[in-house]
């Protein structure tokens, strides 16, 4: 059977809101308190959260285990604090990464006097057991103009991120007009959030905080209508996890 070929838009208003007051956050798959059993994961992509934190709050000391946990830091700035021995400041355009393995605590804290917008992406490593490890770097917003930047792999490339998954995140920025393909596509599947502006994957219109996952085996074309900025994650199929091919696609209800 030929391989199924998809790009499913969803909206801004599909994604889950809460408001905590000091927390106001996007689930984009479920979470917490969040179910969706049509709304699980995305190939490897298990968590993608849209989050803003208040001055003076955060989250105290909690536990992670066998997942890699990427910090994207869009404004403002973080203080994070964990079982390792790491305390460090994530500022704007800072990428971290945790590999919470075998088990890990940590405590981040928002300890400026303006709130901070971050995004928090969980994928799924590919061999278990490992000893929780840390990472971090600083990109400049130049890096990324007209272009897709890789921030985060586990691939090997260079100048990134590291972690411990078949996987690759990007930071991308495009001037009005322009145009970019993606050409890794074949057995994987691609994740886009669109952070402002408005663009095309394959002719489909995104618009801001909407998100495509894109099952295809063919080259991928974004086009930008006006200034946009967006998250591209490229991850690997994941099919035979156990999972329905209907969870698996992130298929709504």
């Amino acid at each position: 059977m030929p391989e199924i070929e998809s790009i499913d838009i969803i909206r801004a208003d599909g994604r889950h809101f809460s408001n905590f007051g000091w927390l106001k956050t996007y689930w984009l798959f479920s979470f917490a308190n969040y179910y969706d059993p049509h709304n699980i994961q995305f190939g490897g992509l298990r968590v993608f959260n849209d989050d803003v934190v208040a001055p003076g709050t955060g989250f105290p000391t909690h536990p992670h285990e066998e997942m890699e946990i990427i910090t994207i830091v869009l404004d403002g700035e973080m203080t994070h604090q964990d079982s390792m021995g790491n305390k460090a400041l994530i500022k704007a355009g800072d990428v971290q990464r945790m590999s919470a393995g075998t088990g890990l605590t940590h405590s981040e804290y928002n300890l400026a006097d303006r709130p901070v917008h971050f995004y928090q992406v969980w994928i799924h490593p590919d061999v278990p057991g490992l000893a929780p490890s840390y990472d971090q770097r600083s990109f400049s917003a130049d890096a990324w103009h007209n272009c897709l930047l890789p921030i985060a792999s586990g691939q090997g490339l260079d100048g990134v991120v590291t972690f411990n998954s078949d996987a690759t995140i990007y930071r991308g920025q495009m001037d009005a007009g322009s145009k970019l393909n993606f050409d890794n596509t074949a057995g994987r599947r691609v994740f886009i959030y669109l952070t402002q502006g408005e663009m095309r994957v394959d002719g489909l219109a995104l618009y801001k905080e909407d998100q495509a996952r894109v099952d295809t085996q063919k080259p991928l074309s974004l086009e930008a209508e006006v200034n946009v900025e967006f998250i591209l994650i490229d991850v690997p199929s994941c099919k035979g996890w156990g999972y329905s091919d209907k969870t698996l696609r992130g298929s709504r209800m």
